[in-house]
């Protein structure tokens, strides 16, 4: 029993926190291509250059590089930040884009500068880390992009990181890329935005008869708010959803259907001692799936559902 109440205030703790966990987190930029440079460090020429490579890697090879260039990832560390880019993004390719047995390629790779902080890091997607294990994400920033940097060389560094990277992408096996449709937008939407608030909804639904229709409303709409910031990197839509969920979960709680689902919850708390069942099982297995495609018509950029786990490495200058 003792056990139960310490986990029911840690939840408590983290449906409070969230709003303003979202609130100081540094957004996620749109991806619309495979070079985003926010704070103007390339030369515009020498960017639009460096893009056109990575654009000619894709079409010909089927992997996906993405540069960011970002003013600073603070609170987050570089390797926080740059794990929750890449997860936004979903460089490479997935399991949509899979030849056969249906395993995801995940050959993605992002490259994150933050000027301000001084840092840099080389984020691996699953498939590649055999061609960019951690050791050679850490030989490239140190050999090629490192020394450049030093001297200012922000163009320099940026080409020889990036150069570096397809000739060891190259060098691997892949599967041959296939001319599959561009991402859709409303992938996202069905597959990760919708499910996340109804199972929100149902869940502060339920919550509210152990905290109340505030505590859980406030919570439900919090936990949603900042997930959505991950997912879709705005803050407007991460306010608007998160009130979405918190207004539904306080109405529903105030007519029939919420008390009866309320009952569930006390219910479940009350007759949940002992034995094994219960519990919210799962969670969120395996991050966020990504949409098909990759390469979207008209010259455009998306991601086309690689997977990351951490690999990589980081560095300063």
């Amino acid at each position: 029993m003792a056990l139960l109440h310490v986990v029911l205030a840690w939840l408590l703790a983290c449906l409070l926190l969230s709003p303003v966990q979202a609130q100081q987190l540094q957004a996620v930029p749109p991806l619309k291509g495979p070079v985003t440079d926010t704070v103007g460090l390339l030369d515009a020429s020498k960017r639009d250059a460096l893009a056109q490579q990575l654009m000619a890697l894709s079409r010909d090879k089927g992997s996906q590089v993405a540069v960011l260039i970002v003013a600073t990832t603070q609170p987050e560390t570089i390797e926080e930040y740059s794990l929750r880019v890449a997860e936004t993004w979903k460089l490479g390719r997935g399991k949509q884009a899979a030849n056969g047995n249906g395993t995801a390629i995940d050959d993605g790779v992002l490259l994150l500068v933050a000027r301000d902080d001084r840092r840099a890091r080389i984020e691996v997607g699953y498939g590649l880390e055999g061609a960019i294990p951690d050791s050679m994400a850490k030989r490239i920033i140190d050999q090629q992009l490192l020394p450049r940097f030093r001297q200012q060389d922000w163009d320099g560094g940026v080409k020889a990181a990036v150069d570096a990277l397809i000739a060891r992408i190259n060098g691997e096996q892949l599967p041959e890329p296939s001319a599959g449709k561009a991402a859709d937008p409303f992938d996202v939407w069905a597959e990760d935005v919708l499910p996340l608030m109804f199972f929100l909804g149902v869940g502060g639904i339920i919550a509210s008869g152990f905290f109340g229709r505030w505590l859980a409303s406030i919570g439900a709409g919090g936990i949603m708010g900042f997930s959505a910031l991950g997912i879709l990197g705005s803050p407007v839509l991460a306010v608007v959803l998160g009130l979405l969920v918190l207004g539904f979960v306080l109405l529903v709680t105030l007519g029939t259907a919420g008390s009866s689902m309320q009952q569930v919850g006390r219910h479940t708390y009350r007759h949940g001692r002992g034995g094994r069942g219960g519990g919210w099982g799962g969670g969120f297995g395996g991050g966020f799936g990504g949409g098909s495609g990759g390469f979207g018509g008209g010259g455009g950029f998306g991601g086309g559902g690689g997977g990351f786990g951490g690999g990589g490495a980081s560095g300063g200058w």
